[in-house]
């Protein structure tokens, strides 16, 4: 970013802040649409539910003033047009659709806050060089159809649109006659559309700037993860009769196995995780030794690299348990995706603007997956983190600080500014 810009946005826009009530309405607003009656939301990707909360986000944005598109996997564009419209847009969103369970903050934050940037901008009557826009992306949570980030993935080309049409829902519905049905089959081609920057803000997710008292966590990128499945295959015999010395007891080897996924994240530290979340036992009878074992392995890290060594720490002790006992253990991987870091350009304008704003901040990393990690393929790309409560999310009970919530608005404000302004 030219210097010149920078003194522009400090010495023009030093005072300029969103509406962070008319922010925490719309967010109650949005929240109505498959409220549950815990607290929470549940509005389900591709559902009457997602028609109806995408029909409310859209006649916003055309209520202030701005031009929808929709692409052929359903992401939808909100443009405010700039002074130079051949600029390639600085991009802000998230997504609106929510888990089973879900919260009225995950993703749905995001989108709304950038419609409250909008709003703001409309209010001082500024004009930025480049156009600003706002997107929601389809099925990010993946709950109903897989895969998890679907619209985000296509428009990156992670995947193909007819991959993303075939998935199917427990029903046996597929994402592609859903989109037709809720009306959000749009005609632009996934990708055909430029991103000059991107920014999302977002809830954290997890529970390190509330337990350090941090208002701004500046995201430097995403962990990278691994996904296994291990079998370990041993004979299942009477617990009574067969003597300790002389059993294959494939949970006994399993349970090392699973230790040693959490010890390889402590010894990768300070950004290593390692959870085992599914485990089935065969015949699961209390007096029957266990024969087979087959359990979930999640690692994940800062860098490929540290991933790849949590993983070779936990397949060199298979191979070992795997001689010593003489049972058969398969790793078998099921998913991997690479570690992101996000631009430095990006990053420095996040940490600029909470500092500016006299917000406290620090450098955090995502152990969740997010739109923005398929944005900064294409496109320079930062994050901005605010806390929840307890950390918690995906779950009803999800909650976010009203002021937390202005905060974040108030940093993405000022960083999409810095970019917008040529």
């Amino acid at each position: 970013m030219p210097a010149t810009a920078t003194q522009n946005v400090t010495h023009d826009f030093s005072t300029l802040r969103i509406n962070g009530q008319r922010l925490w309405g719309s967010l109650m607003t949005l929240a109505q649409i498959g409220a549950t009656p815990k607290g929470g939301v549940c509005r389900l990707a591709l559902t009457e539910l997602d028609r109806q909360g995408r029909d409310l986000v859209v006649g916003w944005a055309q209520e202030l003033g701005m031009t929808v598109v929709t692409d052929k996997i359903g992401n939808v564009f909100m443009r405010r047009a700039g002074r130079n419209n051949n600029l390639p847009p600085i991009m802000t969103g998230s997504h609106i659709d929510t888990q089973p369970t879900g919260g009225k903050f995950d993703g749905n934050y995001g989108v709304l806050a950038g419609l409250e940037v909008v709003r703001t901008l409309n209010d001082h009557g500024i004009e930025t060089d480049a156009p600003i826009e706002v997107a929601f992306w389809t099925n990010e949570e993946g709950s109903r159809f897989v895969p998890v980030m679907m619209g985000s993935g296509v428009f990156a080309k992670a995947f193909s649109l007819e991959h993303a049409y075939a998935a199917t829902d427990t029903e046996g519905k597929t994402a592609k006659a859903e989109l037709a049905r809720i009306g959000y089959l749009g005609e632009q081609e996934p990708g055909d559309h430029p991103i000059g920057a991107y920014f999302e803000t977002h809830i954290e997710q997890g529970p390190v700037l509330e337990d350090n008292g941090i208002t701004i966590g500046v995201v430097q990128g995403v962990l990278g993860i691994r996904w296994f499945d291990c079998t370990v295959t041993g004979m299942e015999a009477h617990a009574g009769p067969t003597p300790m010395a002389l059993r294959k007891d494939a949970l006994q080897v399993a349970t090392q196995l699973m230790q040693e996924v959490v010890a390889s994240a402590l010894r990768h530290g300070p950004h290593g995780r390692g959870t085992v979340g599914m485990v089935q036992v065969h015949p699961n009878s209390r007096n029957v030794i266990p024969g087979r074992v087959t359990f979930s392995m999640d690692m994940r890290n800062a860098t490929d690299a540290l991933v790849d060594q949590q993983v070779t720490g936990v397949k060199t002790l298979a191979a070992k348990l795997q001689a010593d006992t003489g049972m058969r253990i398969d790793i078998v991987q099921v998913s991997s995706y690479a570690a992101i870091g996000f631009h430095g350009e990006c990053i420095d304008a996040v940490a600029r603007a909470s500092q500016k704003l006299g917000y406290s901040s620090m450098p955090v990393v995502s152990g969740a997956g997010h739109d923005a990690i398929y944005m900064a393929r294409l496109a320079p790309s930062g994050m901005i983190f605010i806390p929840c409560k307890d950390g918690i999310s995906h779950n009803e009970v999800e909650d976010a600080q009203p002021e937390h919530i202005t905060a974040g608005c108030n940093v993405l404000l000022h960083a999409m500014l810095e970019r917008a302004m040529a």
